[in-house]
């Protein structure tokens, strides 16, 4: 590859490089996201990318003594378990999230737990001044003497600040607004986050000092910057929900110290963001039946979660009719309805239908198909379902009905939540305090309720 002479052109969503100013970039197909960057700053960050240990020695693995990672709460139940049993000394963790939805409010409340167990915190604010803060402290109870506050962009004198005190957790809020003096581009260019995200994860290493930065997502829900900054990290975490609604959900795409099947479920109260107590009661109320409604239990990582599923079934006036699924997979529902028409001779085709998973949750998995067709059918015959039934299944495209992972989680789940009645594959193993029907085909489901 030929030397890159003089300045060149640096694509802010994925870096790369171009010669040349381009208004969209070959790479990742973004319009207009090339900056110009000089030769000193690409010096700089060749420098920076080419750090190497010369002390540095291979050894066998069998040599290697294995870490023992140590962990300690955060004091809320639904954060330790995202992260895997609580918070590692040394971690770098990343936390994204549409604007609004609460990560600032989540983070100072979680520091303020740490800060009354003794433990010293550092809060570092690029986006507000240190006054708003303390306003939220006030609103989330989250004053202690151990919480202290930086309102600084400069990384160095973030740096500063970090061997003043002996600090065990520190917070950015956030990692596009700190800048470098090293690069002279604009705070959020990819060079600046690059080189924050390496001294920041460094700094952790040295210190052990956890650290969670908080980072601006883009129009499709990624975490805005170079990808490289998501493979620097230890974890990431995804603060999902919307505005609107009380339910917040965080959800864990890498960890390097436990799963990331698990979520924490957080519920938007007048003092902030709390641990959500009664999780089955957010999602699904057992009032009156009403028609186009069914129940189904779906896991989230070890959580079985009870939902209701809505359906709305109409007379389409257009020769298209309309395919709507909110929280639930459009071109699953496509599926499911040609199923309908084929094996029940049911006239979708004439129909709109619009499902919908109520408390904005979103079904990745395939146990709810029996719950859309009880739905659908319910709104379509106008008939209700007793809110004393849920149904659990995977359905083919043959018709038949299979069993899912963990049914003795939720048949558990279910019945703790006075559920009486279970449409299934086939019947447990063990002894459910609940009637449990087998059914293995769609037809036969129909013709029993």
């Amino acid at each position: 590859m030929a030397k890159i002479k003089g300045n060149t052109f640096e694509c802010q969503h994925c870096g790369f490089q171009s010669q040349k100013w381009l208004g969209k970039c070959p790479n990742c197909g973004g319009w207009d996201s090339f900056l110009e960057l000089s030769a000193a700053q690409l010096e700089t960050i060749k420098q920076t990318s080419k750090l190497i240990s010369t002390t540095s020695k291979a050894l066998p693995i069998t040599q290697i003594e294995q870490d023992n990672i140590t962990r300690f709460s955060s004091n809320d139940n639904e954060f330790d378990l995202v992260l895997g049993g609580g918070i590692v000394p040394g971690s770098l963790t990343l936390v994204g999230g549409s604007p609004g939805v609460g990560k600032s409010t989540l983070l100072l409340k979680v520091a303020g737990n740490l800060a009354n167990n003794g433990k010293k915190v550092l809060y570092v604010s690029g986006e507000e001044s240190a006054g708003q803060i303390k306003m939220r402290a006030n609103r989330l109870e989250a004053n202690s003497d151990n919480l202290y506050l930086l309102s600084e962009i400069k990384l160095e004198e973030i740096m500063d600040e970090l061997l003043r005190q002996n600090y065990e957790v520190a917070i950015i809020d956030s990692i596009q607004t700190i800048y470098s003096n090293s690069i002279t581009s604009a705070p959020g260019s990819v060079s600046q986050v690059r080189e924050i995200t390496f001294e920041l994860m460094r700094k952790a290493k040295e210190s052990s000092i956890a650290m969670f930065i908080i980072g601006h997502i883009t129009k499709d829900g990624s975490i805005a910057g170079p990808r490289v900054l998501e493979h620097m990290v230890d974890t990431v975490l995804y603060f999902e929900g919307e505005t609107s609604k009380e339910i917040r959900m965080l959800r864990g795409f890498k960890n390097r110290f436990g799963s990331t099947s698990e979520i924490g479920i957080f519920e938007m109260t007048e003092a902030g963001l709390i641990s959500a107590k009664e999780i089955a009661s957010k999602f699904f109320d057992k009032t009156k039946p009403q028609a186009g409604s069914a129940l189904s239990v779906a896991m989230e990582g070890s959580r079985a979660i009870i939902l209701e599923v809505q359906a709305l079934v109409c007379e389409s006036t257009f020769p298209n009719p309309k395919r709507s699924a909110t929280g639930f997979d459009s071109n699953r529902l496509t599926m499911l309805l040609a199923l309908l028409e084929k094996k029940l001779d049911l006239p979708f085709n004439r129909y709109d239908v619009f499902v919908n998973i109520s408390g904005g949750m979103k079904i990745k998995e395939s146990s709810a198909d029996l719950a859309v067709i009880a739905a659908i059918i319910s709104s379509f015959r106008n008939r209700p379902i007793s809110k004393e039934s849920v149904f659990i299944g995977e359905v083919s495209l043959t018709g038949e009905i299979k069993d899912v992972y963990s049914m003795e989680n939720r048949l558990k789940e279910a019945s703790a939540q006075g559920i009486t009645k279970a449409i299934i594959a086939t019947k447990p193993s063990i002894k459910i305090d609940m009637k449990c029907f087998a059914v293995d085909e769609v037809a036969k489901m129909i013709e029993l309720f």
